[in-house]
């Protein structure tokens, strides 16, 4: 039982040895947890998993090897999932001549004030139409259906023009220890170096010691530090939404990192950087690391790697309380100029194509920002970028 899961384990790197899996078998077979798989989930997990890095793999494997079984976001649920109010029940086509004529209910204050007055007035579930919160229409609130700028609420989105998001959502960490497709990364990033024997002095100096032996007339082992890159590097990765299309490529990027360079920290946010961003997704909303201690934490000589699709509501960006998930008092971008101010060596490295940026307005606003320094994530913007932060080491 379960052989095909072991196996997916395996596959996956996972030291699953026969003893766990007849451990696994055991505590079935004894009905030490209640029959449904959320429970399966937490017990196959203790029994394999025995590093926390090694739990997003895990996630990743037990949702291929049990497709159906766990819900949107990465949560494992029973399958009988309870009926949600703005759950989807239909969709609804509209002709081009139909999405022409449905216009923005206008500016930030006006969708947020019109959302306001529908909560207060609205008693019930409701499903296509234009005017109340529900599914399938063309509302500027709820979701599954077309209006040019909305609230979405509920429910997953589909023509990606929503100014904000009401829903809890969990995102994963990337994995560092991904396999690279390609090795020509970290040729590129190879180009961001600079040298340096820091540290105790562990490795064998050969030229040195033979020197010395030569002068002293007996052996003279000379030791010196081990020479490493001395860059000091700050990533900050942008997770969830519209950048789950671009995780492979993101993580061949963090892996490749982490293998080039000895002193790398590394921050999530979504979408835009405000005034906390996490270490862990798992515990974005109650761990979160203050933008400013980490801008006086790291002094101005490390460069700066933004990494991210640059996609979203302009409101994001330039208006306080634009945010998505929570309220910020002071907007994107002045975070966005807080940063670039303290590190003068800083590149955005931006997954989607490069011929969509002139069609996005906020891809447009953060590469202003950036002073232009926005560069696509191909290996020739890798390239360009790295020689970038190489011109002002």
């Amino acid at each position: 039982m379960f052989i095909g899961f072991l196996d997916a384990l395996r596959s996956a790197g996972f030291r699953a040895s026969l003893k766990e899996h007849l451990m696994l078998l055991e505590a079935l077979d004894r009905e030490v947890i209640e029959a449904d798989p959320t429970s399966f989930y937490y017990l196959a997990r203790a029994t394999y998993v025995s590093d926390e890095k090694m739990l997003d793999r895990f996630d990743k494997v037990f949702a291929q090897t049990f497709k159906g079984l766990t819900r949107e976001g990465g949560e494992v649920g029973p399958v009988d999932l309870p009926e949600e109010w703005l759950k989807a029940v239909a969709e609804r086509f509209f002709s081009e001549e139909e999405m022409e004529a449905m216009k923005a209910l206008g500016d930030w204050d006006e969708i947020m004030e019109t959302l306001r007055k529908r909560l207060e007035e609205q008693e019930g579930r409701h499903q296509g139409g234009s005017k109340w919160i529900g599914t399938g229409g063309t509302s500027p609130f709820g979701h599954g259906g077309y209006n040019p700028a909305g609230v979405r609420i509920g429910g997953p989105g589909k023509h990606g023009r929503a100014v904000k998001i009401w829903e809890k959502r969990l995102f994963k960490d990337l994995d560092g220890d991904v396999a690279l497709g390609t090795r020509n990364i970290q040729v590129a990033l190879k180009r961001l170096r600079r040298f340096a024997r820091e540290g105790a002095a562990e490795e064998l100096d050969l030229d040195s010691t033979i020197e010395g032996t030569a002068r002293q007339g007996w052996l003279d082992v000379k030791m010196r530090p081990e020479r490493h890159n001395a860059v000091k590097l700050l990533l900050f990765l942008d997770i969830g939404g519209s950048m789950d299309p671009h995780i492979k490529q993101v993580e061949e990027l963090f892996s490749a990192a982490r293998s080039e360079f000895k002193h790398l920290e590394h921050y999530y946010f979504h979408n835009c950087i405000y005034e906390g961003v996490w270490k862990e997704n798992r515990r974005r909303w109650d761990d979160q690391t203050k933008t400013l201690d980490v801008i006086h934490k790291f002094g101005p000589d490390h460069k700066l790697v933004i990494v991210g699709d640059a996609s979203m509501s302009p409101y994001e960006i330039t208006h306080p309380g634009g945010a998505i998930e929570h309220y910020n008092e002071e907007a994107g971008a002045t975070w966005m100029q807080r940063l670039t101010d303290q590190y003068r060596s800083a590149v955005w490295l931006n997954p989607m194509n490069e011929g969509y940026w002139n069609h996005s307005y906020s891809t447009r606003i953060l590469k202003q920002l950036m002073d232009d320094r926005m560069y696509p994530l191909t290996l020739d913007g890798l390239d360009a970028a790295m020689r970038e932060l190489s011109r002002k080491q």
